[in-house]
């Protein structure tokens, strides 16, 4: 079925007549999403600088992923609930509102809370666009319909870190985030046109009392703060300790979400290896920690490599242009050929980041260093966007029947918890490794070797992963 799948469809009856203007609507969050992400990796450092909080670096990406994981959570039952139109317009205005909160911020503890409101909205445009996928289209057109929501990434990299770069070589960061504000209005517009007003007719769950896993959800929630805690921590004791503690309170939402009579997380066979689903999931969560290693890029290359904002903006974003690029050009792939990219991708990630500890640190002089810089980074990106359609499109066929809103916007779920993990992982490698003590040219290059060796070990086990996944389907 798949390989009929891949080379019956054209990229043109996705982007022709009615389904133009519907990929328009449920790709234009995604973008605003990831625009955003890129905005503020580039500015990050002068942020810093201006408002101070080095320490608390890492924690813009963490808070802002642990608040995606909740709007992702809950993506399902608004949706059941709300309809399209009415859900995707609420994470438009959750997340504007945490644009303004960040523009007007005075303290890192300010930012830190407008990132935390935007991150909620973030992660419900993010899961919606998954979500919608298997309601808007024919399920022929769905591997195009992800790769079409990758290279909304693609869109970011030009974007983002020019914004971004721009307004922070000027000294004026903040109107980066205000930007933002108009191109959700015209979003808004859009989905207000194109998406139903109310959930579909005959769905129960419209009718019925939303009942919503605030526990799991919460301590799902916990697990990404305790990690992201132990990285402040200046005892190795309690940076185990709360590394242990945050990583059990993951494994006690698995146990809990297979318990029956509950209200689910994540679709059935989510959680085990031995199913095609969780297989699935586990080699996209080995993807995304190693994607992590981008937040300290931009910082990495201005300290070690003295690039301005814009240009760090831009060499980091080659990684989400090379996610985009490979996702983009697989998806039409079917059969052996889409179970080869599933394979490569985590091999090209991990000879991608190996490259990385020789090339970041910045003590190596090697010819050309920008060039190899970027493709290093953009293979990073390549590795996960091979694999990318035909790992998605998998979770979306492998979903039991009434499960499909659950499996679709699990996807966002599973993606964001494993990016929250890996950043809070990563601000405790780089903190452990001398990033703020001693600090300085020497801290920042220690760090970027402790952070890319330690990083590389996710896709590596993602290979083994990747050959179970293809085996298994």
């Amino acid at each position: 079925m798949h390989t009929e799948t891949a080379v019956s469809t054209s990229w043109s009856e996705l982007l022709t007549g009615r389904n133009l203007w519907r990929s328009v609507a449920l790709t234009g969050g995604v973008a605003l999403h990831a625009i955003n992400v890129h905005i503020v990796t580039t500015i990050l450092p002068s942020v810093v600088r201006d408002i101070g909080g080095l320490a608390y670096y890492a924690w813009n990406i963490t808070l802002f992923v642990v608040a995606s994981i909740v709007g992702s959570a809950l993506t399902s039952k608004l949706l059941d609930k709300l309809g399209p139109r009415r859900a995707y317009l609420l994470g438009l205005a959750v997340f504007t509102l945490g644009s303004i909160l960040c523009a007007t911020a005075l303290s890192m503890p300010w930012m830190l809370a407008g990132r935390s409101v935007q991150g909620l909205g973030g992660g419900l445009l993010a899961a919606l666009g998954y979500a919608l996928i298997p309601v808007l289209f024919e399920q022929r057109l769905w591997s195009r319909a992800v790769a079409l929501e990758s290279g909304m990434w693609g869109v970011a990299t030009l974007l983002g870190p020019a914004a971004g770069g721009l307004f922070a070589a000027g000294g004026a960061w903040r109107l980066a985030f205000w930007c933002l504000l108009p191109v959700a209005l015209l979003q808004a517009m859009i989905v207000a046109g194109q998406l139903g007003g109310k959930p579909a007719q005959g769905n129960a769950a419209a009718s019925a009392p939303v009942r919503i896993p605030l526990f799991k959800i919460g301590l799902l929630a916990l697990s990404v703060l305790l990690v992201a805690f132990a990285g402040q921590v200046e005892d190795t004791a309690g940076k185990l300790l709360g590394v242990a503690a945050g990583l059990a309170a993951g494994v006690l939402v698995a146990w809990l979400d297979q318990r029956p009579g509950g209200v689910a997380l994540l679709p059935t066979g989510a959680y085990r290896l031995s199913a095609t689903m969780g297989k699935v999931f586990a080699c996209v969560c080995l993807l995304m920690i190693g994607s992590m290693t981008e937040i300290f890029v931009p910082y990495f290359l201005q300290m070690l490599h003295g690039y301005a904002p814009l240009q760090a903006g831009y060499m980091t974003a080659a990684m989400a242009g090379g996610w985009s690029l490979a996702s983009l050009l697989s998806s039409g792939r079917g059969g052996k050929d889409a179970d080869r990219m599933v394979r490569f991708g985590p091999v090209a990630m991990t000879l991608s980041l190996l490259a990385l500890v020789v090339l970041l640190p910045g003590d190596v002089d090697v010819a050309a260093e920008g060039l190899w810089l970027a493709l290093a980074l953009g293979g990073a990106g390549l590795g996960i966007g091979l694999g990318w359609p035909h790992l998605l499109t998998r979770v979306l066929r492998s979903a039991r029947r009434g499960e499909e809103n659950l499996a679709s916007a699990g996807i966002t779920t599973v993606q964001l918890y494993a990016m929250a993990i890996g950043a809070a992982l990563a601000g405790l490698t780089v903190n452990a490794a001398g990033l703020t003590a001693p600090g300085g040219v020497d801290g920042a290059r220690h760090a970027a070797y402790a952070l890319l060796a330690c990083f590389a070990v996710a896709p590596a086990l993602a290979i083994v992963l990747a050959g179970r996944v293809v085996r298994a389907t």
